[in-house]
């Protein structure tokens, strides 16, 4: 079916969002555009509910500021000033200059950068891969996001699956650790409630009173990035109680009696000093989980954003093995993105590659990247992310995008903070313009989208795109004139994943989504992935990498916790979070209008013991800042964390038509963070950082006393 040749009618489609849910949607169209959108009540999983994010999400498509041809910079890099080019003219200058860097400086120069503004896999990582791969480009790794915490949870678990979503309806106690489900996973949030209905206890655990925080029977507030403590302090108290199960760990795990004799430093006191949670809260929250089953565990993204981040997902893993509730209808829940494996050769193409050793570059480290790193990049292609706002550093990342020998190209919808940088911009089709395959790392569904409206103006999917790229180039290879469809029906084909079995692109097109097949999943303890095949509390993986075999509470590299006092600190004895807000998705709807309403502006809250301290008053603009830069909001006065603790959420544009602080330079919370790589999976330590709090009105107009200037 065309659903582009009818201009009027109600046509399905899936959210394109990077959010465990992915949501089947209708999309109600008038003379060819799209005028609302609405849950799809026939998916099985998502049933018809959809968020604020993607209800408006026609305002985002049909927004006036899309890009809409190709343009080349006429300005100073920063400055948004372009002119209109062809996409022909567009294509060969791209493809010259790549070609020149490479007879210069080699492939290596030039580096993609890119990350999943769409969730698609082929436009989010199928033809770019076989672009830049047969090129020889330097190789980006992908792992600003959930790396980290993957990484724990595999070298406890192996198989990078856990609960299904049915399954946490059994629940009778349901802990959220570390996440914002009501405003990032809704639909497990309901979940949560309707297990709630059937006598579940929910509990929080978090160092912010988030909206999930706000729904818990119990919220057990901490330091930042003392999570592994916490859990360790738990295990103390379960084999201190016999509330073990001992059968469970002989059978099943590798390790358990190190771990019995490991943990008994971590005394509920100790663990107390470190946390700040109270010790007869820990001996009450540990007594509640080794007595209650099925009990489940929602492992979200906030506690692996610091420098222990690995560990701590890996440490909070373990738990469910200790009361043997993986084979009492419990849990945890991580990622379950490896049920729907694809054949990421067949999609990828790494067999086109010419040098598989070539240089790899942890997204994370983009400043160092642009400004430090030897050889340099001198070419940059950025898709499907935005940079300038989302990476860490964010004050250095501009200075490398302000490098006049840096050759940038940016495919999106808007001009973006980054694009403004670039010396080509391309026009980018939104996800209901393309055809494209979705897979969740939450439910267990796989679903098609096939274009539901024309591209706007001249865009082009990131599929099309590095095809033309790929024939200016002179690739000759067939990997780049494959379609859709045939790239779809190759990366479903993937006979090592069990779960996919009669999952076809025939039936994707029929029914739109169709279930994997879970019956594998009656085997999960026996398909673990591990080298002993067992959960591994004890894991020789970690100690080959010189990190501790056991589960181990490592203090931050920059930050404190009970026993490591403030003070030691210096000039800094605040941790900063910036965790995401409810209507933005990081930087994504931070330029829509209905989701700027919705927000208003960027919002710092202190606790009132800090506040106080610093003659901070509750709707005063302050200054965050450390050594890296400076951040600009207002203050809310809350208790919603423990002092030493603030927290602003969301990431806003720092353009000048964006809403919030005055002084655009001054609105970027990542101008705060750093770009140290933490413990596991060389993911980012966001949530490790640590400010000083002023009053805007003291702070000096140009350069703050760290040196810093405004526009970091």
């Amino acid at each position: 079916m065309n659903m582009t040749e009818r201009p009027s009618g109600v046509f399905p489609a899936v959210c394109p969002l990077d959010c465990p849910d992915a949501c089947g949607l209708l999309l109600h169209k008038e003379n060819g555009k799209i005028v609302k959108v609405t849950g799809n009540p026939a998916h099985p999983e998502t049933k018809g509910a959809i968020c604020n994010k993607v209800r408006n999400m026609a305002e985002r498509v049909h927004h006036p500021q899309r890009l809409l041809y190709p343009m080349r910079r006429s300005g100073p890099k920063g400055s948004g000033e372009f002119v209109r080019i062809s996409w022909p003219e567009a294509i060969s200058e791209i493809a010259d200059r790549f070609q020149a860097l490479s007879a210069e400086h080699g492939p290596q120069s030039i580096l993609p950068y890119s990350f999943y503004g769409n969730m698609g896999v082929l436009n989010a990582e199928g033809m770019d891969r076989r672009f830049f791969g047969r090129l020889g480009a330097s190789k980006l790794e992908y792992t600003i996001c959930n790396s980290a915490g993957n990484a724990g949870w595999r070298y406890t678990m192996g198989f990078g699956g856990g609960s299904s979503p049915q399954d946490t309806l059994n629940a009778k106690l349901f802990i959220v650790w570390g996440g914002n489900i009501v405003s990032t996973s809704m639909h497990q949030a309901v979940l949560m409630e309707q297990a709630r209905k059937n006598g579940a206890t929910v509990v929080v655990i978090d160092v912010h009173k988030n909206l999930t925080g706000r729904r818990a029977d119990w919220f057990v507030p901490l330091h930042p990035g003392t999570d592994t403590a916490l859990a360790l302090g738990l295990m103390h108290v379960l084999f201190e109680r016999g509330l073990t199960d001992v059968d469970f760990l002989r059978e099943h795990t590798v390790g358990h009696a190190e771990l019995r004799e490991h943990v008994r430093a971590y005394t509920p006191e100790r663990v107390s000093r470190i946390t700040g949670v109270p010790a007869e809260d820990i001996v009450r929250l540990a007594l509640m989980y080794g007595e209650t089953s099925p009990s489940h565990i929602h492992i979200g993204n906030g506690l692996q954003h610091h420098d222990n981040g690995g560990m701590a997902v890996r440490t909070v893993s373990c738990l469910p093995a200790l009361t043997g509730q993986w084979s009492r209808g419990g849990g945890a829940f991580k990622s379950n993105g490896a049920y729907a494996s694809l054949n990421d050769d067949a999609l990828q193409r790494p067999d086109l590659r010419p040098d598989p050793g070539v240089r790899k570059i942890n997204m994370n480290a983009l400043a160092d990247a642009l400004l430090t790193l030897e050889p340099k990049v001198r070419g940059l292609f950025v898709f499907g992310s935005n940079p300038a706002v989302v990476a860490p550093e964010s004050g250095r990342v501009r200075e490398g995008l302000r490098r006049e020998d840096l050759f940038t190209v940016v495919h999106e919808l808007f001009l973006t903070d980054t694009a403004k940088y670039a010396d080509i911009v391309l026009p980018a089709t939104s996800s209901f313009e393309n055809t494209d395959l979705y897979t969740s790392y939450w439910h267990h569904y796989v679903q098609l989208q096939q274009p539901v409206i024309e591209p706007a103006g001249e865009s082009k999917s990131n599929f099309d795109t590095f095809k033309l790229l790929a024939e200016a180039m002179g690739f000759e290879e067939e990997a780049f004139r494959e379609s859709e469809e045939a790239v779809i029906a190759a990366a479903l084909d993937n006979p090592d994943n069990p779960y996919l079995n009669g999952v076809t692109l025939e039936r994707l097109e029929q029914e739109r989504f169709v279930e994997l097949d879970m019956a594998p999943k009656a085997d999960y303890l026996k398909r673990l992935t591990t080298p002993s095949g067992k959960i591994e509390l004890y894991s020789r993986q970690l100690q080959d990498l010189g990190l501790p075999a056991l589960p181990t509470y490592l203090p931050l590299e920059e930050g404190f916790d009970g026993e490591n006092r403030p003070e030691r600190q210096g000039r800094y004895p605040l941790m900063f979070i910036s965790p995401p807000n409810h209507n933005f998705l990081n930087s994504t709807f931070a330029n829509v209008g209905k989701h700027q309403a919705m927000e208003k502006e960027p919002l710092l809250q202190i606790h009132p013991v800090d506040a106080e301290r610093r003659g901070i008053e509750d709707g005063e603009v302050v200054e965050a800042y450390n050594d890296r830069g400076v951040y600009r909001l207002k203050a809310v006065v809350t208790d919603l964390m423990l002092p030493g603790t603030v927290v602003s959420q969301g990431l806003w544009w720092a353009g000048p038509d964006s809403p919030g602080a005055a002084g655009h330079s001054k609105r970027l919370a990542n101008a705060l963070t750093s770009s140290r790589i933490a413990d596991m999976g060389g993911g980012a330590t966001f949530f490790s950082t640590t400010v000083e709090i002023r009053r805007a009105e003291a702070a000096a107009d140009s350069t703050s006393p760290t040196g810093a200037t405004k526009e970091g």
